[in-house]
């Protein structure tokens, strides 16, 4: 097939967030498709270096070049800025690739416009990577943001409790399916850990969802004292929002997450270069039992790198206790930072295993593309039934 994937990494110009879109990229292509990258969102992108949303997208423009050149797909991306100019691809063009796409994914919001040549592409699926958040926006009921996934023939989710009894999260009218971020297994080779520091890249508090008040932050209090529990440095490429002179007096290790994630290669060296990691939830994706799973701890897990994170649901679909730890309170970090150390070598062959095993192209993209070609559709039968 032609397939048109729209991402946000222009919007947000980070390590962890290209490798998002850039995975399923290459996933994609993989397993025999044509594939596209699009951005719409009629966003103004973050400027990491003037730390201000900016009016020229030259930054973002840069980035996403970046990350897809070295792939082969330095011809195949199209940035549409909030002016409605086209980078990349000229407009001629990418109206020519939308006639000829075959399916259009939408990730994480990587467009919010129904525009006539997205619109008339055969089959449409959204990738929901922020689950309750997401769910819990549609169920305030603006019109036009309701409608916006209706006209979607599948929704997922990287939440694998959303729209069970496990989770209380409202789905309305919405049949929500789930998935978990693919990985390109062979861009994470392991590799001998430069330091023994457990780490991870977070951010403190973000500036999306703000009336829906569930950030990390709210999860830290529970192991804010972890650090002198434990025989493990333990470290933090943060968000210049976090309170780094309190987190560094309880003993964290502290130091700016732009440094380890301005672009691809340096995220992914972070990682392979770390002993483990050691990570905090969203409040929303806990405190809901949401199931959803970080890509970033996939990273991890599939360069061999032990993962000692908190639980949000996911224990109930993938195996943890060896590569992966799940944690629900301080006790529970302490006793999986304990298993690392005491058994290192055991823990990184499982966490690779377990990378290829669950989240691998192979084993989440088939499952996926056979769901959007599902003639089901995405809302209950007695909602799409009902009049507009």
């Amino acid at each position: 097939m032609n397939i048109i994937l729209a991402g946000i990494m222009g919007r947000y110009p980070y390590g962890g967030v290209g490798w998002c879109s850039l995975m399923y990229l290459l996933g994609l292509r993989t397993l025999g498709h044509r594939v596209w990258y699009l951005e719409d969102t009629g966003e103004c992108n973050y400027d990491p270096l003037a730390n201000t949303l900016a009016t020229e997208p030259t930054y973002a423009v840069n980035f996403i070049r970046q990350a897809l050149q070295p792939h082969g797909l330095g011809e195949n991306w199209c940035y549409v800025d909030y002016r409605g100019r086209h980078h990349g691809i000229s407009p001629q063009r990418w109206l020519e690739v939308c006639r000829d796409a075959d399916l259009f994914l939408n990730l994480s919001g990587g467009c919010w416009f129904w525009r006539d040549h997205y619109a008339s592409i055969p089959r449409k699926a959204f990738i929901d990577s922020d689950p309750a958040f997401t769910q819990l926006a549609i169920a305030k009921g603006v019109p036009w943001y309701v409608d916006f996934f209706r006209r979607f023939d599948a929704l997922f989710t990287f939440g694998r409790n959303i729209g069970t009894a496990a989770c209380p999260v409202p789905v309305g009218e919405f049949r929500w399916r789930h998935t978990w971020q693919p990985l390109c297994i062979d861009q994470w080779q392991p590799a001998p850990a430069r330091r023994r520091v457990f780490t991870t890249v977070m951010t403190w508090k973000t500036g999306s969802f703000t009336d829906i008040d569930a950030n990390k932050n709210i999860e830290f209090e529970k192991v804010i004292d972890l650090p002198r529990r434990v025989a493990a440095a333990l470290e933090l490429a943060i968000s210049a929002n976090a309170p780094r002179s309190r987190l560094e007096q309880y003993g964290w290790i502290c130091r700016d997450a732009f440094q380890v994630s301005s672009d691809l290669d340096r995220y992914r060296h972070y990682i392979r270069g770390s002993m483990a990691e050691f990570s905090v939830a969203k409040h929303a994706y806990v405190h809901t039992r949401s199931g959803w799973f970080s890509d970033r701890t996939e990273c991890y897990l599939a360069a061999g790198k032990p993962a000692v994170v908190q639980d949000s649901g996911f224990s109930a679909h993938l195996p943890v206790g060896e590569g992966l730890l799940a944690w629900r309170d301080e006790a529970d970090a302490v006793a999986g930072i304990e298993s690392v150390l005491r058994d290192y070598d055991r823990h990184c062959r499982a966490a690779r295993d377990l990378a290829a095993a669950h989240f691998s192209v192979e084993a989440v993209l088939p499952p996926l593309l056979q769901q959007v070609l599902d003639p089901r559709p995405a809302r209950t039968h007695a909602a799409a039934s009902a009049p507009a």
